[in-house]
């Protein structure tokens, strides 16, 4: 009977400890971006994990969540009755069972479709709303809004009812003034990332210009020319300052350190980012095996 007592007593205390846990999971995340922690890598999961669940699905962000995952990249669009659901295109037909564009369709209508996968195949999962994914991710991970700057008023309702403003990045490639003025009310709570094509002419001033007025928590970098001084000269200038982020999704958003070079070489790829263009954030299409190869190294817990 003490034997019985002591297991229940043990299982209470685990489900009791397991909502905190979460909770501080989601603001340790949050915290190692503010304080711009260079000591191990954030992991940015594309569009969830969908190789293993159709892409922007609660199932697909729930898995990676289970596997560890930092933030997941999700998207956005809005139904004919102005509800926000999960969805890269503007149409249905890609990754699912409907045809046209999402703004022709009601909610309703939609919940009778089904989602595909990666290989073009009818699934049983349902598109989501928004809403739905903010109170899955409660206090478990950062999401990053890919064109929540469209509905951003929208969008910030709804991370107050579910209580997920402080879990949100937000990003875009609008100038700094540009980004003070639509979006100054929300950045103290909602982490804005500017995106910044490095390849172009006036890249690297725009960058400072970013860091002199709005010191950004990170930037997101693309580049696709492998001579281009620039990622080197920033990995210096930015230290401290604000964190690195790069996509490794394909050959042209990271200069060739992609998730294909990486699945050969991990260290000609990954490595390359992280220890000579001072990448603290990756966004991949192979969350699992970047966990692996940060692991290793003592770069991610």
């Amino acid at each position: 009977m003490k034997r019985l007592r002591l297991y229940a007593g043990i299982i209470f205390l685990v489900l009791a400890v397991m909502p905190v846990m979460s909770q501080e999971r989601a603001q340790q995340i949050r915290e190692k971006l503010l304080d711009r922690n260079l000591n191990s890598v954030i992991v940015v999961s594309h569009r969830a994990d969908w190789r293993n669940f159709p892409e922007n699905s609660l199932e697909a962000i729930q898995s990676a969540i289970d596997m560890g995952v930092d933030v997941v990249e999700l998207d956005l669009q809005r139904t004919k009755d102005g509800v926000l659901i999960l969805m890269h295109d503007d149409r249905l037909d890609r990754t699912t069972t409907g045809r046209g564009k999402v703004s022709d369709w009601t909610l309703d209508s939609i919940r009778t479709l089904r989602l595909k996968n990666g290989c073009n195949i009818k699934t049983i999962h349902k598109i989501p709303t928004l809403e739905e994914a903010l109170i899955l991710v409660k206090g478990k991970i950062m999401i990053n809004l890919d064109k929540a700057d469209v509905y951003f008023d929208q969008v910030y309702e709804l991370l107050e009812k579910t209580g997920t403003t402080g879990q949100i990045i937000m990003k875009g490639w609008k100038p700094a003034e540009e980004v003070q003025a639509l979006y100054g009310k929300y950045l103290d709570k909602v982490i804005y990332m500017p995106v910044v094509n490095i390849d172009k002419a006036g890249a690297e001033q725009s960058v400072m210009r970013f860091v002199g007025d709005m010191q950004p928590v990170a930037f997101e970098l693309v580049f696709a020319e492998k001579n281009n001084p620039l990622p080197r000269r920033l990995a210096r200038t930015l230290k401290g300052k604000s964190l690195i982020w790069y996509n490794t999704l394909w050959d042209t958003l990271s200069g060739g350190y992609d998730d294909d070079l990486s699945l050969s070489d991990p260290d000609k790829g990954y490595g390359y980012l992280i220890d000579t263009l001072g990448c603290r954030i990756i966004q991949t299409d192979r969350p699992a095996r970047l966990l692996d190869y940060l692991r290793q190294r003592g770069l991610h817990e």
